[in-house]
């Protein structure tokens, strides 16, 4: 074991970093210089009254690693809807897809989300009723709105529509799950469960709430079995956001209501965005503070006078009237101002612990922090490093935004903790607590991408947090296996806006890459059941394969469903989602086809997260973001398409005990 207290906090992480690999002196004072002197006169000035102005802000920073979520990142891309009258019906020229993925989703896994439209869901969050083992309830960014046929005064809901948040429930163990969404053809924005299905009510416009788009969900059960929906409201061109807490009722017959938000620090400054929350109960009976609702986020800060980003803080607020009402948020991470992705969790005796990864002004290295609270989160312990580690980048042949987050859990008997989340390592002779050499920000990314690979590792605390395992990887490496291989680049087009033979269409032959490389691990989750079976899961990257881009077409929206060129071949990793039972060493693969990350955001979002629960007699239930299922996508954003097979990203959950 490690020792504690003084000697973990000496191996400060940093998300504030320098690009080069300058002397240890330099890189300080210059990062010094950027974490407290972020209004400087040479920044560039950003209009942080948009969502990409605050977006473009903290990519901006000079040395910071950290970054808003990948759901505001890419709510701040999205493009509008079409102005203006309805398009006619749009038959795409090409869709691209692969002959490797499948057309359905087959068991044991099953889709959760019920839409028949070609929606996008994905981010998982997902809780089992301690009282009830049959009865989960799940949470995605659910982009059903874009896909709705009804209209709002005439314009199309799918133009009015976005990310809103979703939920899902089901009272058979995940066999089948419950609902969808029902507009009327003229619809009115409204709260009534009839309509609106499953998605959370009173957030986003178009269920009854103020906020443009809304998402990053999570879940979690009372003793009661009351179950609590945390997620953001945000708007993209003023400053108006959100945290938002809403509270779920079973009725005798097993049905979900949704009551109204309460709303966490609702914001109407530019300087100031509420991001990456979740949430924790704690459901255990003999906790003194048995009930009460915890909630985190980062607190993104911004200087007023230039745009400028300051510090992004993990935040904190409780409820104790059952989410009717929260505390006045306080800040709890600290020195460690430079901070992302906080998850709380509740051990058994009702010490609640907060892990996130996070940055102090001055160290070279990322690393997962972690604080705790005895009295019900009226008071903090100082921030404890768990362990450094060096940032992930963008899996090997993907596109997707990715990131080091923990994920944790508390064995509800003991009160062990588990923390894991993914670091890179070396490829040969890897080093589990932070390499320098496959930090990005240190040796840049070219390099980490020749002789690194993102790993899920874990670490376990036996003392309540005050020391911790060293870090130990959660599956065994392996290699891709190359699949599809070769296929044939197509051959020049005749058009001149197509692509030619210095574009990579030229006829040849595109062979498997000659190393296929190790098996990476991205968006790690944990769970630890009742009778203490310690589960850990993730997506790994097992598979690479020809994927063909396209090389001319339409501007999105119109563009993330209509090619008009294809282009050349390229490798393409697709992931399956593995689960690791840390008790009995087993390990298995619980999706069922490899899954494709290039479908829908044109390959650059496939969530931000996993997630797992386990119920009483130890059995996981993982929920992952899945491609391959096939829809007819109709009516998007706006535009409306002939009837038009697609892979989309639904959200998917298989159940084990092994």
């Amino acid at each position: 074991m490690k020792t504690p207290g003084a000697f973990n906090r000496n191996r400060f992480l940093s998300l504030v970093r320098i690009a080069g690999a300058g002397a240890l002196v330099s890189a300080a004072l210059v990062m010094a210089f950027v974490a407290a002197r972020p209004s400087s006169a040479a920044a560039p000035t950003h209009d942080i009254n948009t969502l990409a102005g605050k977006v473009a802000s903290v990519n901006g920073t000079q040395g910071l690693a950290i970054r808003f979520s990948a759901f505001i990142q890419q709510e701040a891309e999205e493009p509008g809807a079409p102005p203006g009258p309805l398009n006619p019906a749009i038959t795409p020229t090409h869709v691209l897809t692969s002959p490797l993925d499948g057309t359905t989703v087959t068991p044991p896994a099953v889709t959760v989300n019920q839409d028949t439209a070609a929606a996008t869901q994905n981010e998982t969050a997902i809780a089992v009723d301690p009282n009830n083992s049959n009865r989960i309830v799940g949470g995605a960014n659910d982009y059903v709105t874009r896909t709705w046929p009804c209209t709002v005064n005439g314009t199309p809901c799918s133009a009015l529509g976005d990310a809103y948040s979703g939920t899902y429930y089901s009272n058979n163990g995940g066999s089948t799950w419950c609902c969808n969404s029902n507009p009327n053809s003229n619809y009115t924005p409204t709260t009534n469960p009839s309509q609106i299905g499953t998605l959370i009510p009173g957030v986003e416009f178009l269920v009854g709430g103020s906020y443009g788009f809304g998402g990053d969900p999570s879940v979690a059960f009372d003793s009661q079995g009351h179950v609590f929906y945390a997620g953001l409201g945000v708007n993209r061109t003023s400053p108006p956001n959100t945290v938002a807490v809403n509270k779920g009722t079973f009725d005798g017959s097993g049905n979900l209501t949704w009551g109204p938000p309460t709303f966490i620090n609702p914001t109407t400054s530019p300087s100031t965005l509420n991001d990456k929350e979740w949430i924790a109960v704690d459901a255990h009976a003999s906790s003194p503070f048995k009930d009460r609702i915890y909630v985190t986020w980062t607190r993104f800060l911004f200087n007023a006078n230039n745009g400028a980003y300051k510090q992004s803080p993990i935040f904190f607020a409780y409820s104790t009237d059952g989410g009717a009402t929260f505390s006045t948020p306080k800040s709890i991470s600290g020195n460690v101002l430079y901070d992302q992705g906080s998850r709380p969790v509740v051990g058994p005796d009702g010490t609640l612990y907060v892990f996130w990864d996070g940055s102090t002004r001055l160290a070279s290295l990322g690393s997962t922090y972690m604080v705790k609270s005895t009295d019900g989160g009226a008071t903090w312990s100082p921030p404890l490093s768990v362990s450094t580690l060096a940032d992930v980048i963008p899996v090997h042949n993907t596109a997707f935004r990715v990131n080091s987050y923990p994920a944790a859990a508390a064995d509800p008997n003991n009160g062990d903790l588990y923390a894991t989340w993914t670091t890179e390592v070396k490829n040969t002779s890897p080093i589990y607590t932070g390499d320098p050499d496959c930090a990005a920000n240190i040796v840049g990314s070219a390099a980490v991408r020749a002789n690194c690979h993102a790993v899920a590792v874990y670490s376990k605390s036996t003392d309540g947090g005050m020391t911790w395992s060293d870090p130990a990887p959660v599956f065994a490496g392996g290699s891709r296996t190359a699949q599809g291989y070769p296929v044939t680049q197509p051959s020049p087009d005749p058009d001149q806006d197509s692509c030619h033979a210095a574009n990579g269409c030229h006829g040849s032959s595109f062979m498997a890459p000659s190393l296929t490389g190790p098996i990476e691990d991205v968006f790690p989750a944990a769970s630890v059941s009742a009778n203490g079976h310690v589960y850990l899961g993730a997506y790994r990257g097992d598979y690479v394969s020809p994927w063909q881009t396209c090389f001319a077409g339409p501007p999105p929206p119109e563009g993330r469903i209509n090619c008009t060129y294809l282009g050349p071949y390229i490798h393409n990793t697709r992931l399956d989602y593995y689960v690791n039972d840390l008790t009995t060493s087993a390990t298995n693969t619980v999706s069922t086809h490899p899954i494709n990350t290039r479908y829908h955001f044109g390959g650059t979002f496939f969530g931000d997260y996993t997630d797992m629960s386990s119920n009483a007699t130890g059995t996981f239930h993982a929920f992952w973001t899945d491609s391959n299922n096939v829809q007819n996508v109709v009516w998007w954003y706006g535009i409306e398409f002939v009837s038009t097979p697609v892979h989309q990203q639904d959200v998917v959950t298989n159940s084990g005990n092994f």
